[in-house]
């Protein structure tokens, strides 16, 4: 008899792409007297946009050979805003404001005034090669990559545009709707998704085994958008490893468990996204998935 075991492990969607796999510390921004940690990297930005080698080293603080694994640049940012603009304030070495330390400014100075040059003015730097948003967290932590980027329920939302201020704005990043299912914990995803499975009878009379592991896409509107096999992605591994008939039925049979699933609406920057679990299931003989276990 086989046994059921059922898991999901979450893939945030917005990962992003890092160069370690420890968590990272972030830089830093002083907005209206606070010292806010800031999950974009500005002073990167301007490294692209001059097209300069980094040569392992930046402001004097070598990174990656013997760089601590919780800042794997060597480096933290201090930026400020000030008169509706964006200034780089403070470069420090990693931790430097650890535990309440105050950050040797004369060092700071130089390493601005050695890397940006005639760029500097008053011992600090408009950050006027950067155009966009960037976001400062308000409130409850609510996605998280694992090394960097953090999300969170509500942010604050400031628009640049060349290093000037245009707009300020407080963005909410999760809806919560009393007729949908609670998604801001996605560990507690799996639980539910089982659960609509669980009502299945897998009992069918061409007695194809959909013991299988899939993909689940939940979308920007919080439905289950797609599933999808996922160790079987091409037509040529589809038919070398599946019965034809076999595949389209198990892929349906999910599909249709998981229609009616209606979730909270989960937002990246005040714009929705979609997230994908990986979903494994063995059905036993008589149909039905055993006690939900998750590792």
């Amino acid at each position: 008899m086989k046994k059921i075991l059922f898991s999901l492990l979450t893939i945030i969607f917005f990962l992003q792409n890092a160069n370690a796999s420890s968590p990272q510390v972030p830089d830093y921004i002083i907005f209206k007297g606070d010292t806010i940690p800031v999950y974009n990297l500005l002073v990167e930005k301007y490294f692209d946009n001059i097209k300069k080698s980094d040569n392992g080293e930046l402001f004097g603080l070598k990174f990656r050979e013997g760089s601590t694994t919780f800042c794997w640049r060597g480096y933290q940012a201090v930026y400020e805003i000030d008169n509706d603009s964006l200034f780089v304030k403070h470069i420090i070495y990693c931790g430097e404001l650890f535990d309440g330390n105050e950050i040797d400014v004369i060092e700071s100075n130089k390493r601005l005034r050695d890397f940006f040059k005639n760029k500097v003015r008053n011992n600090r730097v408009l950050v006027d090669w950067y155009s966009g948003d960037l976001n400062l967290p308000k409130e409850n932590l609510l996605r998280w990559d694992g090394v960097f980027h953090k999300s969170f329920e509500k942010e604050i939302s400031i628009e640049i545009k060349a290093g000037e201020i245009t707009n300020i704005s407080l963005i909410e990043n999760y809806i919560d709707d009393p007729n949908r299912i609670n998604r801001r914990y996605k560990d507690t995803i799996s639980k539910v998704l089982f659960n609509e499975l669980y009502k299945l009878n897998w009992n069918n009379k061409k007695d194809f085994d959909c013991s299988e592991k899939y993909i689940v896409t939940i979308g920007k509107n919080g439905e289950v958008s797609d599933v999808i096999m996922s160790e079987y992605q091409t037509k040529e591994e589809i038919k070398e490893f599946w019965d034809r008939n076999e595949y389209n039925y198990c892929l349906k049979a999910v599909r249709k468990g998981l229609r009616d699933l209606k979730f909270d609406i989960l937002k990246i920057n005040g714009k929705p996204v979609e997230e994908r679990y990986y979903v494994e299931i063995w059905v036993e003989e008589d149909g039905k998935l055993e006690e939900w276990t998750e590792y």
